[in-house]
């Protein structure tokens, strides 16, 4: 395919989305054929003639300007004669664009670049030979809008290439894209390079020509759907002061000394703004929460919503509450998104069809990940490989534009991991697909008991014999893997309570016991140990139920401030441990009674089940029972009231835990001290002892940080800014709520909402 022929189906395809027509509305439109119009868009033939171009002018109802424009660009494809001031292959009627600033304003400065390098002689003769083109690496998944963009960019930077701007379709998803050598020919032919210098100069001296062409105008050259790097390399020029824009779906890792501009979805914002004009304005207006939902379910991907908006452009009958009801069925959504000749599934099945039959193999059954990201780890343990095989497999992925990344972690898009879904039920087996699962689910829930022990006492490291692929050499590390891989080992929780596994749900919510201080706000821990409670009530064992309720009554209590169900959980766990006569799970039954009572500010019932909790912890030797139980009894003294008899405390139970020494785990030790140091704060602050009091709450903010519990040092910042006004240093106040706000995702949501609103009081008050 020559380069003009390219040109002039790149124009007509682009003017014939931006009318939002399929082949066949415009076959019908124009009286031309649908394998007319198909094979003139992939420059299967040559550029047609006026009055096939008048009758596809018509269809698309062009303005006189555009159709001119046409006109043009078929002329150059049909006549070598033609040389036209500036050479333009590119449409302008792109007219839907929405969203982008980033990308585009990236783009006009390094236009601007591009403009700076173009220095002239003093006497207006050839540029200096210091001038350097720019070129820009415009890649991501199917779908994204690149080309779209890059047209959009190009109709703005025109002024800026007087000489041309030309696209080259590259082609890249063809079986067999075009060579350099006749992309470099289509290009000189643009120019109107003599037949006779291009004979002169023979295929070898093509190179040569076509550099020293771009060297001497300032030309913008779109080369649109590069295949690799191999493609592209040979068409950058190495001089001159022209601009050069590459887009594919690769992320042309090897190419040197480019910009690149990676593309993703659009923002929520851009994707309802996209839709709007596409189904009307008063229709979107109508129910702008429908709007959003298709927006969302379509991924917030340009072509996925393209199609759905010319989905409702031809069905007038249609509110935007049923088409959002149909793409809410994951199993309909790809079909549902198609218009046509357009299909979200077939730009997908493109670089699919690319793919090493590893990485093809790898992708389909990413689509088995529950949750929204994996790791390298997983990936191997979905395949079969080896870590670092698996970890160059997902890197094929990435570079193909299948998956994204997010430091250490994989993502599919939800549109991609659907259509990953459908290839992994065409071309495996059932039987295939449900041991993949089984496998990847019992390795999550294997890991997942093995990071949770670094928690509990009398565990901490793997065994020197395990041989996991995740490194758990630390406690962070283990608890940072934890938290990653949340939604997918709890999903694996699930389907092994589904599946009776009682002893593996039990084994993972023991193993997750102590680890859960560390993340009290995850939001799913009375599912946990609720589900671990059926399982214990299931092997019929009162111990593993006493203890599973005892759980459950901490989650219902400190997670969601549920204090009354709590008494009636821990009520269930005294019960289950006086019938299994262990005395431990009796002694927290009473902990968690006494904490829910002190909730609902009834203290004496609370001191009396503490002091009932403290007898039994000592009675069965367990010291973390103790150090809790004193801890609790103290916080019952200070919150009714009894300051200096719950300083006291306070300090007896720090007293207790300093002299425990290692017998107490250290991660328990880190928990419960930066407590004290709160709770002798809230108490020194009920005597007005200001300055101590605010000592003792920088102290536990100190603690809770050097621990890494960011839930608590939120909590304890709001707890110091409150307290800096009354000691007279309330200037440092706004910088301690502002550092709360600075604390990230992990911060309680309560304290991000106090911080937020004592800083607008702090505001009003000048």
């Amino acid at each position: 395919m020559s380069g003009e022929r390219g040109a002039f189906g790149a124009a007509l395809r682009e003017l014939r989305l931006a009318a939002s027509l399929t082949l066949e509305g415009l076959a019908e439109a124009s009286g031309v054929s649908v394998r007319g119009i198909g094979d003139l868009e992939r420059g299967r033939r040559a550029a047609p003639q006026r009055r096939t171009v008048a009758a596809l002018a018509d269809g698309l109802g062009l303005s006189e300007a555009d159709r001119e424009r046409l006109l043009a660009v078929a002329r150059s494809g049909r006549s070598r004669g033609y040389s036209p001031a500036g050479v333009r292959t590119f449409p302008r009627g792109i007219d839907d664009f929405v969203g982008r600033e980033r990308e585009i304003a990236e783009l006009l400065g390094l236009a601007e670049r591009s403009a700076a390098g173009d220095v002239f002689a003093r006497d207006g003769g050839a540029r200096s030979p210091g001038a350097h083109p720019v070129t820009v690496a415009v890649s991501g998944p199917p779908g994204t809008g690149k080309t779209t963009l890059v047209l959009h960019a190009a109709r703005m930077l025109a002024d800026r290439f007087p000489d041309g701007q030309l696209v080259l379709d590259l082609r890249g998803m063809d079986d067999e894209p075009p060579g350099p050598a006749e992309l470099m020919l289509g290009v000189l032919k643009a120019f109107q390079v003599a037949d006779r210098d291009l004979a002169k100069a023979g295929p070898r001296g093509h190179p040569a020509l076509y550099r020293q062409t771009l060297a001497d105008r300032r030309v913008l050259l779109v080369l649109d759907n590069a295949h690799d790097e191999a493609q592209v390399r040979p068409l950058l020029p190495g001089a001159g002061a022209g601009m050069v824009v590459v887009t594919s779906r690769r992320m042309l890792t090897g190419l040197e000394s480019v910009h690149r501009l990676p593309l993703g979805e659009l923002s929520a914002e851009e994707a309802a703004a996209f839709l709007t004009p596409l189904v009307g304005a008063e229709r979107a207006a109508a129910d702008p929460e429908a709007l959003a939902e298709v927006a969302r379910r379509c991924g917030h991907l340009p072509l996925a919503l393209r199609v759905a908006g010319n989905w409702l452009a031809t069905r007038t009958g249609w509110s935007l509450r049923r088409l959002a009801d149909r793409l809410a069925l994951d199993e309909r959504r790809l079909d549902t998104l198609a218009a046509g000749d357009l299909r979200v599934s077939a730009a997908f099945d493109l670089s699919y069809r690319q793919l090493t039959p590893t990485a093809a193999r790898l992708f389909r059954r990413l689509s088995l990940v529950p949750g929204a990201d994996t790791s390298a780890a997983a990936a191997a343990r979905l395949t079969g490989q080896r870590l670092y095989d698996a970890e160059d497999t997902l890197e094929e992925l990435v570079e193909v534009g299948l998956l994204g990344t997010d430091r250490d972690r994989y993502r599919l898009h939800d549109l991609l991991c659907l259509f990953a879904r459908t290839r992994l039920e065409a071309e495996e087996s059932a039987e295939e697909v449900r041991r993949a699962r089984a496998d990847l689910y019992r390795w999550l829930l294997e890991t997942t008991v093995v990071a949770g022990r670094w928690f509990e006492p009398g565990h901490g490291a793997p065994a020197a014999d395990w041989r996991g692929t995740v490194d758990l050499s630390s406690a962070d590390k283990a608890l940072q893997w934890l938290k990653a891989e949340g939604v997918n080992w709890l999903a694996a929780l699930r389907a092994a309570a589904a599946d009776g596994e009682h002893a593996t749900v039990v084994e993972v919510a023991e193993a997750l016991h102590w680890f859960s201080d560390q993340w009290i706000f995850w939001g799913h821990w009375p599912e946990v140990f609720d589900t671990a409670v059926r399982a214990a009530r299931a092997l019929d064992d009162p111990l593993i139920e006493a203890t599973q309720l005892n759980y459950h009554a901490w989650a219902l209590l400190l997670c969601k401030g549920r204090f009354r169900e709590s008494l009636d959980r821990s009520a269930e766990a005294l019960a289950a441990a006086e019938r299994a006569g262990d005395v431990a799970q009796e002694a927290w039954a009473h902990f968690y009674r006494a904490w829910a009572l002190r909730k609902l500010a009834e203290y004496a019932q609370a001191a009396r089940a503490m002091e009932r909790a403290g007898r039994l912890f000592e009675a069965a030797g367990d010291l973390h029972g103790s150090l809790n139980a004193q801890h609790g009894h103290a916080l019952i003294l200070a919150e009714e009231g009894c300051a200096e008899a719950a300083l006291t405390s306070f300090r007896d139970a720090l007293a207790f835990l300093d002299q425990a020494g290692d017998r107490i785990a250290p991660h328990i030790a880190g928990f419960v001290r930066p407590g004290l140091h709160s709770g002798m704060a809230h108490s020194l602050a009920q005597l007005e002892r200001w300055e101590e009091a605010v000592g003792q709450r920088h102290m536990a903010v100190d603690l809770w940080h050097d621990a890494g519990n960011t839930t608590q040092e939120s909590s304890e910042l709001v707890r110091l800014g409150l307290l800096l006004p009354s000691a007279g240093r309330a200037a440092e106040a706004r910088e301690v709520f502002t550092r709360c706000l600075a604390l990230g995702p992990d911060a309680a949501p309560q304290a991000v909402t106090d911080a937020r609103r004592h800083l607008a009081e702090m505001s009003q008050v000048k």
